[in-house]
C-alpha cells in the first residue's frame, strides 16, 4: 500500500490503483507557493522511488473545488522576492514539472476551471490535458511584468506550436476550453468536473489492462526525445525496445498473443 505523508495543501489518494492528487488551497484558488511545491516535490519523489508492483499505476491530478486547477503561482508570495530568492522559487517549480515526466506511470491533468501560469505549466507537465468545458488556460505572466518560469515558455510550444505559443504568451490573454482542444493543449472536454474524472478513470480502464513496463518505457522514450534530433530520437527509441524484450511482461504478452488468450501483466 503507498503511504505518504501527512500534506497540508496537497491530497494523495489511492483507489484501484489510480492515485488522485489533489491541490487542496481552495479559497487560494489552489495557487502554487513554495509548500505546495515542496510537497508535491516531496510525493513525486516517493511515486519514482516506488518498487515494482507499486499500488500506484496512473495519476489523475486536480483541483479542490469548482473554480481552479491551479490559479497561478502565489502572487503575494512572489512580490517582494530578491533575484536569488526568485531563481530558487523558478528552480523548484521547473523541478516538480520534470519530476511528473519521469513518473513511471502515466499522468492525466484534469483541469476544472482556471490552469493560469504556474497552473497552465502543471498541467503540461503530465502526459495529456482532460478539461471541463468552464476551464480556462493561460500564460498571464506579462500582465504582471513576469515571464513564465515553470517551463512555459518551453513546454507550450512544444505542444501547440512556436508562433501560436509566443501569440498566447506575448498577450497574456486567456485560452478557453474550446480553443484549448483545436490547438491541441486539452485533448478531451467534459460538462462537468464529476463527468471529467470519469473521463480519466475510464482512460485508467484501458490503460491499466496493458503492460505497465511497457507504459512506462514508452513515456521514458517519447519524453526524452523532446530534445533530440529525430536521428538521436530513433536511436533512444531503439534502445527501449530492445531492453523491453528482457521483461516478464513482453514474454506474457506475446505468448498470450500466440496461444489466443488474456495477457496477465505484472508490471516486471
Amino acid at each position: 500500500m503507498f503511504i505518504t505523508a501527512n500534506y497540508e495543501t496537497i491530497t494523495f489518494e489511492v483507489k484501484d490503483y489510480i492515485g488522485y492528487l489533489t491541490i487542496n488551497r481552495e479559497k487560494k484558488l489552489n495557487a502554487l507557493n513554495s509548500q505546495v511545491l515542496s510537497e508535491l516535490k516531496d510525493l513525486l519523489s516517493h511515486l519514482i522511488n516506488e518498487d515494482k508492483g507499486s499500488s500506484v499505476k496512473g495519476v489523475i491530478m486536480t483541483g479542490s473545488g469548482e473554480k481552479a486547477f491551479i490559479a497561478g503561482a502565489d502572487i503575494a508570495e512572489m512580490q517582494d522576492m530578491t533575484v536569488e530568492e526568485a531563481r530558487v522559487f523558478g528552480a523548484l517549480g521547473q523541478e516538480v514539472t520534470l519530476l511528473f515526466e519521469m513518473l513511471p506511470m502515466p499522468i492525466i491533468a484534469c483541469v476544472n476551471g482556471f490552469a493560469l501560469g504556474g497552473g497552465c505549466e502543471m498541467a503540461m507537465a503530465c502526459d495529456f490535458i482532460y478539461a471541463t468545458e468552464s476551464a480556462v488556460f493561460g500564460q498571464p505572466e506579462v500582465k504582471l511584468g513576469l515571464i513564465p518560469g515553470f517551463g512555459g515558455t518551453q513546454r507550450l510550444s512544444r505542444i501547440v506550436g512556436r508562433h501560436r505559443a509566443k501569440e498566447i504568451i506575448y498577450t497574456g490573454r486567456n485560452v478557453s476550453s474550446d480553443e484549448a482542444q483545436k490547438i491541441g493543449l486539452a485533448i478531451k472536454v467534459f460538462a462537468s468536473k464529476e463527468e471529467l474524472i470519469a473521463g480519466a478513470e475510464k482512460t485508467f480502464s484501458y490503460i491499466l489492462k496493458v503492460s505497465p513496463n511497457a507504459v512506462k518505457l514508452s513515456k521514458k522514450a517519447m519524453n526524452s526525445g523532446n530534445d533530440l534530433t529525430i536521428t538521436e530520437g530513433l536511436s533512444h527509441e531503439l534502445d527501449q525496445f530492445s531492453a523491453v524484450f528482457s521483461s516478464e511482461d513482453m514474454k506474457e504478452g506475446t505468448t498470450a498473443f500466440v496461444e489466443k488468450r488474456a495477457p496477465n501483466f505484472t508490471g516486471n
